[in-house]
């Protein structure tokens, strides 16, 4: 079972499911991160954290900590 945080830059991946809390479930929602959406890892941060994702056309920072509750399919 692999992450967001998983990804490698420039790697894509499918979102499978969100193992989150609501409220983190709807913001991440409202945002686009649903499933079957395509995310790609496009850059992250000096210090490792926060890591940038582009999806639906967007690009959006995610903290370690959120990533790793996203689950995907390479």
């Amino acid at each position: 079972m692999r992450t967001m945080a998983d990804l490698h830059i420039d790697e894509t991946g499918i979102i499978k499911e969100l193992n989150i809390n609501r409220f983190q479930k709807t913001r991440l929602l409202d945002l686009g991160f649903t499933a079957n959406s395509r995310v790609k890892k496009v850059m992250v941060s000096p210090t490792g954290d926060p890591t940038a994702y582009q999806i639906r056309g967007t690009v959006i920072a995610l903290r370690k900590e959120e990533a790793e509750k996203i689950i995907i399919q390479s």
